[in-house]
Order: structure tokens, then C-alpha cells, then sequence
């Protein structure tokens, strides 16, 4: 056995008292990709009050999130810069309460469920083309916000929502931005501080809250018990009789819209971005469908008999990871490589780094999905892919998200394919999840 050594692992040695906080502020995936390659498996990043530790290698990662999964829990920074958009529902709590979540919510995506919201898929995504025609330009970005929301809405919590679906990822663009931008900074002002950008996102906050609210009370004026998980939730009833109060019910509600629609908008945008960029793809991927589907929409049972279109999307989420980092606090000391760790120590284990490792993925910055259908996934080690986490906090919605991501897709390429407009820069911005910062405007043709 290798000897353990107490010292820091290597890294960066930074500013004093600062550290590399001005790197993480000003563009923090170059830094973490950077940081992997000059130091390792196993990094020390300096920050100010507290270190953070960085693990690359799919092993680490594997015993973080799996094997000695019960030595850590959700980060504190990741719930300070979430708190007041989730509060303490699924994606932020542990323990006990987390336990009891989870087993109230899993019904809504076991396998017979997701089924049934297939066809809901594929109708909003040919409802949603209805408005598209030949050269408009849009934001194909906010197009699939726009859809996913209204899949969320219906499929999850039973209701139609139309008008404010473009409103909800421009405030969600605020409130991100703004926690992610203040979790970064060495010095932060006073939330009670009443400045301009604090008023703003005040607003965007007031707006998610109250749209959250109304489609609880809209399912709840329904009176009978749906199917649907917010229904479900509503009537859950605890082992001492006693239901969820407003406030946890708003925590639960507003953690499945936004986890239920934000990630697949992502995926669906930058897999969008990338069929832009890439006419072979885009060909294979129509010659796919055509071959397939000949033109009728497709059903559930059809993403198994779409090889190619499965292992683009796969690519797409090794490249542009909606979720591109998880975030762990040691609840007790742990040892990794010759490293002893001490308690309250914040892991990173990136998605972005991890699957642009060119020791798992030869030519890691090409766009190549044909690497999925080449024997790939055997052959690489678990945790080196791993776009939806991982371990018993893996994402709940992984099936949910999957299907709808593939239907959508085979839904509206058989009629659109898009090109990217010109002279604008696409900036992957790393907020709660990772946003294109400027949007991404395409051209809309009809095939």
C-alpha cells in the first residue's frame, strides 16, 4: 500500500488570500480543464476561507458518488447559491428528508409512467412547430425552453401553461446567473442591499415564485386526484397523518418544473448547436429517420430502432453536459490517492473535464457520435461518462429526460434542420446548469 501523505494535493498556488477566485469568476470551465491538465487526478484549489479539492480520475469519482457515498453530502455552496430558488426539496436536502422525498416522488418515473408521456412529447413538440416557417430566424435555445416547459407542465403536474413560458428561462437566466456570479465572488454585499441588479432579481424571484404557487392551486382546484406528481404530492400524507405544508410543497413543485424542463432544453439546444455545425451528422441522422419513421411521428417504442439518433444525443451530453459539475462536502475524513482530506472539504467532480479526457475519448473536442456505436461505452471505465450523475443521488428524471429528448428531437428534424447564424459567439456559460450565455440564434429551414 502506497503511504498516505497529510500535505495538500498539488495545485495552483494563486493569489494570497484569494487564491484563484478571480480565475473561477472570470471563466471557471478553462480553469478546472486547465487545472486537470498541469496537476492531475487530484487537485487543491485555493479559495479563500476554505479549499476546494478536484477529482479526475472515473475511479475517485466512482467512490465519491458510490462507494463511500454515505462520507459526503450535497455541497454548502451548492445549496447557499440555490436556497432561495429551491429551498429544501429533492435536488438540495439529505438524510432522512431527502429518503422520504425521493420514495414520495419516484412513482411518477417508473417505466409504465414515462411511457404514457410519450405521446405528450411528440404532440407539444408538433403543436410547438406550428409558428416556425422557412428563414425565420430564433433562438433555438429558447425554443426548447419553450417546449420542454410546456411538457413539464402537463406531463408532471397536469396542467397547459403557454404564456409565460418565456418568461420563466429569462428570470431563471437572472436568478442563475446572479447566485452563481455572487458564489464566486471573494467579497459579496449584503443581500438586503437594494441595488438595481438585487431589485431585478428580486423580480425574477417574485415571478417563478408566483407562477409556482398559481399551478399548485390550479391543480389543486381540480379536487380529484390525477395521476400526475403534483397530485400526487398534494395528497401524500406522512406516517403521522400530517401532508406537506405550502412551503415544501412550493420547494418540491418548483425543483421538478425547473429540473423537469431546464436540463432537456439544454441538451436539445446545444445538440441543435452541434447538427448546426455538422452536415455528415445531420445527414446519417435524417437518413435514420427517414429509414425508420418514413415520415409519421414516432412513438416510444421507436428510440430503440434509432441507434445513430441515440448516440448523437449521447454525444451532445458528453460534450455540452447540461449538468456539467457535482459538488460534495466530506462529512468525516477521507483518503484519496496518497491524500488524507480533511472533514467540511469540498469536492468537484466535473462532467465538462471528464468527458473531454482524451485518455477516455481519443480526439475529445471532435463531435463524433459514431464513437457510441464503435463499442465505446464497454470499453470506457465507470464514472468517465456520467451526464446525469451518478449513485443513489443519480437524477430521478434520467428516463423521463432521455425519452423526451430523443422524441423531441426525431419529432422536429424530420420536418426543420437549422444553421447557425453567422458572426455570433457561442459562449457555454457555467450557471446552476450550463446555459449558452448569448443564446443560440439559427435559421430556420424547412426540409
Amino acid at each position: 500500500m502506497s503511504k498516505i501523505h497529510r500535505r495538500v494535493p498539488p495545485g495552483p498556488r494563486g493569489l494570497p488570500l484569494l487564491g484563484v477566485a478571480l480565475d473561477v469568476r472570470r471563466d471557471p470551465l478553462t480553469l478546472l480543464s486547465r487545472l486537470a491538465k498541469d496537476y492531475g487526478d487530484i487537485v487543491n484549489i485555493p479559495l479563500p476561507f476554505r479549499n476546494r479539492i478536484l477529482l479526475n480520475h472515473p475511479n475517485d469519482i466512482e467512490r465519491v458518488l458510490v462507494i463511500e457515498q454515505h462520507k459526503f453530502q450535497k455541497s454548502v455552496q451548492l445549496k447557499a447559491a440555490t436556497r432561495r430558488l429551491l429551498g429544501n426539496g429533492l435536488l438540495t436536502s439529505d438524510g432522512a428528508l431527502w429518503r422520504r422525498q425521493r420514495r414520495l416522488i419516484q412513482p411518477a418515473f417508473h417505466r409504465a409512467q414515462i411511457a404514457s408521456y410519450a405521446p405528450v412529447v411528440v404532440d407539444r413538440a408538433r403543436a410547438h412547430m406550428e409558428s416556425w416557417r422557412d428563414g425565420d430566424v430564433r433562438d433555438i435555445a429558447e425554443e426548447m425552453t419553450r417546449l420542454t416547459i410546456g411538457i413539464a407542465v402537463q406531463t408532471l403536474f397536469g396542467i397547459e401553461m403557454k404564456s409565460e413560458a418565456i418568461g420563466v428561462g429569462q428570470a431563471l437566466g437572472i436568478v442563475s446567473r446572479h447566485e452563481m456570479d455572487r458564489l464566486r465572488q471573494p467579497i459579496r454585499l449584503p443581500r438586503i442591499w437594494s441595488t438595481p441588479e438585487q431589485r431585478r432579481v428580486e423580480e425574477a424571484y417574485e415571478f417563478l415564485d408566483s407562477l409556482v404557487y398559481r399551478i399548485i392551486a390550479e391543480r389543486r382546484a381540480r379536487r380529484e386526484q390525477g395521476s400526475d406528481l403534483l397530485s400526487m404530492l398534494i395528497h401524500a400524507t406522512d406516517e403521522d397523518g400530517s401532508q406537506m405544508t405550502p412551503k415544501q410543497l412550493r420547494d418540491e413543485t418548483m425543483t421538478l418544473f425547473l429540473a423537469g424542463h431546464e436540463t432537456t432544453a439544454l441538451a436539445l439546444a446545444w445538440t441543435w448547436y452541434l447538427l448546426g455545425e455538422n452536415a455528415r451528422t445531420e445527414l446519417c441522422l435524417h437518413e435514420e429517420l427517414a429509414c425508420v419513421l418514413g415520415g409519421r411521428a414516432p412513438a416510444l417504442e421507436d428510440i430503440e430502432r434509432l441507434p445513430y439518433l441515440t448516440a448523437l444525443l449521447r454525444e451532445s451530453l458528453r460534450l455540452y453536459p447540461p449538468a456539467y459539475i457535482v459538488t460534495r462536502t466530506a462529512l468525516e475524513p477521507f483518503v484519496v490517492g496518497r491524500y488524507w482530506i480533511p472533514t467540511g472539504t469540498t469536492v468537484l467532480l466535473s462532467q465538462w473535464v471528464v468527458h473531454r479526457d482524451e485518455r477516455f475519448f481519443p480526439e475529445p473536442l471532435v463531435f463524433r457520435p459514431e464513437r457510441w456505436l464503435e463499442g465505446q461505452a464497454g470499453q470506457l471505465p465507470n464514472y468517465a461518462y456520467f451526464p446525469f450523475g451518478g449513485g443513489p443521488r443519480r437524477c430521478i428524471g434520467q428516463g423521463f429526460a432521455e425519452m423526451e429528448a430523443a422524441l423531441a428531437l426525431a419529432t422536429i428534424a424530420q420536418r426543420y434542420r437549422f444553421r447557425i447564424v453567422p458572426e455570433q459567439r457561442i459562449v457555454p456559460e457555467p450557471l446552476v446548469t450550463l446555459r449558452p450565455k448569448h443564446g443560440i440564434r439559427v435559421t430556420v429551414l424547412a426540409r
